[in-house]
């Protein structure tokens, strides 16, 4: 039963959402502060945190970006009630794996969950076979769900790692960013793009590539991305 950790201070969408999930077999606690939530993170041990981007006192973001400091593997979906873009590629850059818009349709939440929860799954290896690729200083484990560099573990969060398996199982094929909603988001409809770029942002971030000639994961411009293996 996945354990849900819910963070939003209003109390109707707090009971309503956790009455939502109870009913979808989760296992909900849910609180209605930053500090709380925290606090949660430490105690309650979720397999995924729901996190109100505008909360009194500690904010959201400050939030996301505490647990992602506590646990980078931990899967954080963010809810926005305004649906701002700006909020919305704020919250991405601060570690969260997805979101959605307030009010929140509990199918919808459903839905982003059990996504975010599969993508720690990773990309099977062909054949089946467990397989560790190296590429120059990269290693990527895909049987262990571990990358490293230079022999020091990169510690990547969900959408991340799912991205880099993804991209780097087809070396120099070039994704699109709708493919890529699809493979790693499962996000069937366009307009999501934000989620790719600010997660291609984080993951060169983390691998320590060059901001404007990255080695690894490289854009082609008016396509997308593709990985190159050298």
């Amino acid at each position: 039963m996945p354990r849900v950790l819910l963070i939003e201070d209003d109390r109707a969408v707090r009971e309503g959402v956790t009455l939502a999930l109870r009913r979808r077999g989760h296992e909900v606690t849910a609180v209605a502060t930053g500090e709380d939530g925290l606090e949660r993170v430490r105690s309650f041990r979720p397999d995924v945190v729901v996190l109100d981007l505008m909360l009194p006192g500690l904010p959201g973001l400050d939030v996301c970006r505490r647990v992602r400091a506590l646990d980078q593997t931990l899967p954080i979906v963010m809810a926005t009630a305004r649906g701002d873009d700006e909020d919305i590629v704020v919250g991405l850059e601060a570690g969260a794996d997805d979101y959605v818009v307030k009010p929140v349709q509990a199918r919808v939440l459903e839905a982003r969950i059990r996504a975010v929860l599969r993508r720690v799954g990773g990309v099977p290896a062909e054949g089946g076979i467990p397989k560790i690729d190296s590429y120059g200083e990269l290693t990527v484990d895909r049987a262990g769900l571990s990358v490293s560099r230079t022999g020091v573990p990169v510690q990547l969060a969900p959408s991340e790692l799912r991205l880099l398996l993804t991209l780097s199982a087809s070396p120099g094929q070039v994704f699109s960013r709708q493919q890529l909603l699809e493979a790693v988001w499962e996000h069937s409809y366009h307009g999501d793009a934000r989620l790719v770029d600010a997660c291609v942002r984080r993951l060169r971030a983390k691998l320590g590539e060059p901001p404007r000639e990255p080695r690894y994961v490289q854009t082609v411009r008016g396509f997308g991305y593709r990985f190159a293996a050298r």
